[in-house]
Formats: C-alpha cells, structure tokens, sequence
C-alpha cells in the first residue's frame, strides 16, 4: 500500500514511459519503408504514369491538324464523326477519341457539336490519300465535269457518319492527309478506293507528296477497271477528258499569264 495512503498507486504508464507515446521515429521509419509499402507506392506511381500515357496517347482530343503531334503520322489513326464535306476529296472530322467506349454520343458532355459555330476551330481537315477528284468552282475557276457528281457522292457515304483515318502528314494546305475508311453494313470501306471504283476520281499524279501507304496498286488497278467500264470521268472522249491535275495545271497557267498581262 502506498504511502501516504492518498497518494495513488504507481500506473502501468508510469512503470513504462513508452507505452504512453506513439510509435518511435525508428518505427514509423521502418513501417514506411517496409517492402509491401514500397511496392505500393510503385504501383500508384505507375498506375498514375500509365493512366496519363493513355489518356495523352488515345483518349485527348485533337481539334485541328496542327495539333497532331509529328509521331502520330504513320503510326496513328484518328477516329471521328464527319460533320462538313466541301470538296469531293476532302471534308472535316470531329475527333471522338475511344467512340462510344469513353462515352461519346451518349454520356453528358461527350456528343458532336452540330451547329456550324459550335465546331469552328474544332474540327480536323482531311484530305483523302492517293486520289485526286474533279475541281469545284472557286477562286473564279470554272467547275470541272463530274465535279457535282463526286461531291454529293462522298457527301452521302460519310457526312455524318463515323470513320476512321489512317494519317500520313499534313500538307500545305494544314489536311491529314489520310486512308480513310467508313463502315457501310457489315463491311468497312476504304473510300478513296471506293471512288476511284466509280469513276468519280483518279489516282494522284502531283510529282511530289502523293501519299497512298501501301495501295497504289489497289487503287491503280481500280482506276483501270473504272476506265474501261467508262465510268464517271471516264464516260467522256479522250478529247474531251481532262484528269484533276491537269486541269490544276492548265487554271495555273491561266492565272500566270493573267497576272503577267495586268
């Protein structure tokens, strides 16, 4: 019994100054650095790290060709919804990174703008690879014939459509040039070759910066079966018919002299 008897008795924390305080320096190190900790903390830090490759490398937007980084070109495809066609071989793309999987067309927040002011400075000018299609009217140039023809057509097999375009490089003009291809029922198109099946276009012929990936020859036996079915571009005489380049060519030469008369 304790003396004097008010006094209390000696507590357990008392006998042992330790109990009462937290876990020593020494301790709280080792439990940090134990291995099971450390290989947590290499799997956040991986798992974060790889969350961010994905998302920069497949699920960011693209709103323009300018901002496709260099070594996305040939390595790449884009995936989008079709929102304008201005010319018969090319139009703009809506990039939808992952489609319906990250959400687009059906979560809030993640649906193609549809009105014109919506998607300004938003969309990705594609240029078709390896065919050239009949010019439209414009800069004071007349329209070539079939040129109508070729714009409606590719107008109704993607305008508003999904497709996917494997890019080459960005021309002159800021286009991807790209191999693109639609789904039509069951089956993906490539719709260049498409095009050049139905006479509304020819093979490109520019001495530099035509682009075909690996089908030249696809799309040039394609080229040859349109021409000797007379199809499109092809129904007309041999005097009659000028193919997209030359007809490039010849307005060129036109606006030359023009320009060195005034």
């Amino acid at each position: 019994m304790p003396w004097p008897p008010w006094s209390s008795s000696p507590r357990d924390d008392d006998r042992n100054p330790n109990a009462s305080k937290g876990s020593s320096p020494k301790n709280s190190h080792a439990s940090t650095s134990s291995p099971s900790n450390i290989v947590l903390n290499i799997g956040v830090v991986t798992a974060t790290l790889a969350l961010v490759y994905v998302y920069r490398t497949y699920l960011r937007r693209i709103p323009g060709a300018a901002s496709i980084q260099p070594h996305f070109y040939r390595r790449r495809s884009l995936f989008g919804r079709v929102t304008r066609v201005g010319d018969g071989d090319n139009f703009r793309l809506f990039h939808t990174p992952g489609g319906r999987l990250a959400g687009w067309d059906w979560f809030p927040g993640r649906r193609v703008p549809r009105k014109r002011e919506e998607l300004r400075q938003r969309t990705i000018h594609i240029r078709l690879a390896g065919i050239d299609a009949p010019e439209q009217a414009h800069f004071g140039r007349p329209a070539q014939p079939f040129s109508s023809e070729a714009l409606d057509w590719l107008r109704g097999y993607v305008l508003g459509r999904r497709v996917r375009a494997f890019i080459y490089r960005r021309d002159h003009y800021d286009r991807a040039v790209s191999t693109v291809y639609v789904r039509r029922g069951l089956l993906r198109r490539d719709v260049g070759l498409q095009m050049l099946k139905r006479g509304l276009a020819t093979v490109y012929e520019a001495k530099s910066g035509a682009e075909f990936g690996r089908l030249e020859a696809r799309y040039r036996r394609a080229e040859w079966w349109a021409k000797r079915q007379r199809r499109g571009i092809w129904s007309v005489t041999a005097a009659e018919f000028e193919s997209p380049r030359d007809y490039k060519t010849r307005m060129t030469m036109l606006d030359e002299t023009k320009l060195g008369r005034s």
